[in-house]
């Protein structure tokens, strides 16, 4: 027997026990809300996925029309600014980091002249813009499910060393100490009963 068989041994055996079942409980509650959490995130992230595919094979047919009437458009897009309205901050879920991405709303307009541009070369412009801010979107959703994916790893570690390991640990030395401790009590009560004979 690795713990000796005393009473306060006992009582902190059973508390140990009563922890690990407390501290099983909470993380099987955390792992099933991050769960809950990730799936939501997945359909999200399906549904943005084919809103960016849509979004992207009209922009193109868009962009092939623009450049079928107003030829070679590269010129005009080394006018388009280069994009740094990227914020990130980070949301906690059950102790887990997820991230919040947003993309600055600065109104510049279309930034084509219209002596050198036409309605079709604006309209493929607006459109990678929407695919622009659900790219945005699509990044914070997928590092999302990433992290909560790695979380729900780790806390189904946690619940399965304490189901597995100490909790069964802790049960077999709570009947080991148990027994012992009611062997002590029958051999006291055979050896109080033999000197009362004894006495008589």
């Amino acid at each position: 027997m690795s713990v000796v068989p005393t009473k306060s041994n006992l009582m902190a055996t059973k508390k140990s026990l009563d922890l690990s079942g407390v501290g099983y409980e909470l993380l099987d509650r955390k792992r099933n809300i991050l769960i809950r959490e990730m799936m939501s995130l997945i359909s999200k992230a399906s549904q943005i996925q084919e809103k960016i595919d849509s979004t992207y094979a009209s922009a193109y047919i868009a962009l092939q029309r623009a450049q079928t009437v107003l030829g070679v458009c590269e010129p005009l897009a080394q006018s388009i600014p280069v994009e740094d309205g990227l914020r990130l901050s980070f949301r906690s879920v059950m102790g887990v980091e997820l991230p919040t991405v947003t993309l600055d709303e600065t109104d510049i307009g279309i930034p084509f002249g219209l002596s050198t541009s036409d309605s079709l070369l604006d309209d493929a412009y607006l459109k990678f813009v929407e695919v622009k801010k659900l790219t945005v979107e699509l990044a914070e959703v997928e590092n999302s499910v990433y992290r909560l994916a790695d979380a729900i790893g780790r806390t189904q570690k946690r619940a399965n060393a304490l189901k597995n390991i100490l909790i069964p640990k802790f049960e077999a030395e709570v009947k080991e100490i148990t027994e012992a401790l009611e062997e002590k009590e029958r051999e006291e009560f055979s050896r109080m009963k033999v000197i009362k004979m004894q006495k008589k």
